[in-house]
């Protein structure tokens, strides 16, 4: 046998032994898929503005996010007493701010890096998702998905930034005060001036 079929033979040997990589957990590539399309908006965001950012990340929001279980657990227990037409106006404000947020904060490209862990962890029925964001001669920042599958796909319900931080219980300690003086209405007046200053580029931390 000459060194070249030997070779291949041994190759195609080696391949039939191999065992066979493990797939990406089902959460994480929600995740992976999520940051992808950030990126791009990112890379083409001077171009798009903030209103093509928005646009842009809009069908990506609403693939990887649980808004109405979000905006629930920030509303609390007022929720079940809470009507139906404010409900919808609660879930549509926050959901209108949440592609806010990322239009505003990620508006261009300066070599950023999104690493998403493989190893997801399990608690209960929820998996968290940890990923690592690294800016540009900055130093990392983690942030962990907190992801839920109630539909048949696995969506975002909560993020930690620097992996204890929670997103959702910052937000309901920020609106408790509105939303007991106000009610849902005043709540959905102050999500949406929240999302205005973003969008208009006056709030604080936008770029």
């Amino acid at each position: 046998m000459s060194a070249w079929k030997f070779c291949a033979a041994a190759l195609v040997l080696a391949l039939a032994f191999a065992a066979p990589a493990r797939a990406q957990d089902p959460a994480a590539e929600k995740i992976q898929s999520f940051y992808n399309v950030l990126l791009d908006t990112m890379k083409h965001g001077p171009q798009l503005g903030m209103q093509g950012r928005f646009k842009a990340l809009e069908p990506a929001v609403d693939a990887t996010f649980d808004i109405p279980a979000m905006i629930q657990f920030i509303v609390g227990p007022a929720w079940a007493n809470t009507g139906a037409s404010d409900k919808t106006a609660l879930t549509t404000a926050f959901r209108r701010m949440t592609v806010a947020n990322y239009a505003a904060n990620f508006t261009k490209f300066d070599g950023e890096q999104f690493n998403v862990d493989p190893n997801v962890r399990q608690r209960g029925p929820d998996k968290l998702v940890q990923t690592t964001l690294v800016p540009q001669g900055d130093k990392p920042v983690a942030l962990v998905y907190r992801m839920r599958d109630t539909t048949g796909s696995w969506k975002v319900i909560d993020v930690f930034y620097e992996g204890t931080i929670s997103e959702l219980t910052t937000r309901r300690s920020d609106f408790a005060a509105t939303l007991s003086s106000g009610g849902p209405s005043a709540l959905v007046a102050k999500i949406n001036q929240l999302t205005d200053n973003l969008l208009n580029g006056t709030a604080k931390g936008s770029q």
